[in-house]
């Protein structure tokens, strides 16, 4: 592809605030919202500078990888290659649901795993949801998702081409599913994830550990397995976040900080 990720994203970002100007769901949501700051951060740090940062890691660790599997002789079984000669249409569809599925395994286990949620609980504290809001998350996520997805691919041989294409079709996705935007689109919902289903999944009130509505692309897997819920009347969560967000950290450094703060043993 002709053009690097982040200059998709400056693209798409333009889009996004057009389309919450010209329909928004939330019409009394402001386009300068408490915590846009904060999220311009992570927009900038998530969107690409944390992509050169393991773009460079993943450089060398490849090299590691490559050097060990081959002294112990695990070459041509890891790195099979076999999808290298799949069309390209077949790598894009298989990669498609194939990282789907393993990406809302994922985000299921961020909000089951303590550990993890710890780190996920910097995405919930959004309280204002917009497009935006896709890119506020801990940095620690971004190593879990890439690992779970990526490596099998890499090892599979897929084209860059694909992984490009999915990474971009990714961000359109999670804007569009976060944002402040009037749209239904109607039996669809049962397969396509879309901002009337994932609000709930930011819900504070209604909805109980550990959630509801974990697609990242597909809503299929949440009917599935029995994650998916919608009221029947077209209506809104009243707080977005999670319980002890008063006592979550407000700054960004805090937010950075807080899911490796471990706290102290009390006395006996």
């Amino acid at each position: 592809m002709e053009l690097y990720y982040h200059h998709y994203l400056i693209i798409l970002a333009v889009i996004f605030v057009l389309l919450e100007r010209l329909r928004p769901w939330r019409r009394k949501q402001r386009l300068v919202r408490r915590g846009l700051g904060m999220d311009l951060f992570y927009l900038a740090f998530n969107g690409h500078f944390l992509g050169l940062m393991l773009a460079s890691v993943t450089v060398h660790t490849a090299r590691w990888f490559a050097d060990v599997t081959g002294w112990v002789g695990a070459s041509d079984l890891l790195y099979a290659g076999v999808a290298s000669d799949w069309p390209i249409w077949v790598q894009v569809l298989v990669a498609f649901v194939g990282l789907d599925l393993v990406q809302w395994s994922v985000h299921n286990a961020l909000h089951r795993v303590p550990w993890l949620w710890e780190f996920h609980k910097v995405h919930h504290s959004i309280v204002e949801l917009d497009w935006i809001g896709n890119f506020r998350f801990h940095w620690m996520e971004v190593v879990v998702y890439k690992t779970a997805q990526y490596l099998p691919l890499i090892l599979l041989g897929f084209d860059g081409n694909v992984l490009l294409a999915f990474a971009v079709f990714g961000t359109a996705s999670g804007f569009f599913n976060h944002s402040n935007l009037d749209v239904d689109i109607g039996p669809l919902k049962y397969v396509f994830n879309n901002p009337r289903m994932h609000v709930w999944h930011h819900d504070r009130d209604e909805i109980t550990p550990p959630g509801v509505n974990f697609a990242i692309h597909l809503s299929v897997w949440d009917w599935l397995f029995g994650t998916a819920w919608l009221p029947e009347e077209d209506r809104q969560p009243r707080r977005l976040g999670f319980e002890g967000l008063e006592e979550f950290p407000a700054s960004l450094p805090g937010q950075v900080v807080h899911p490796v703060h471990l706290p102290r043993r009390e006395k006996a």
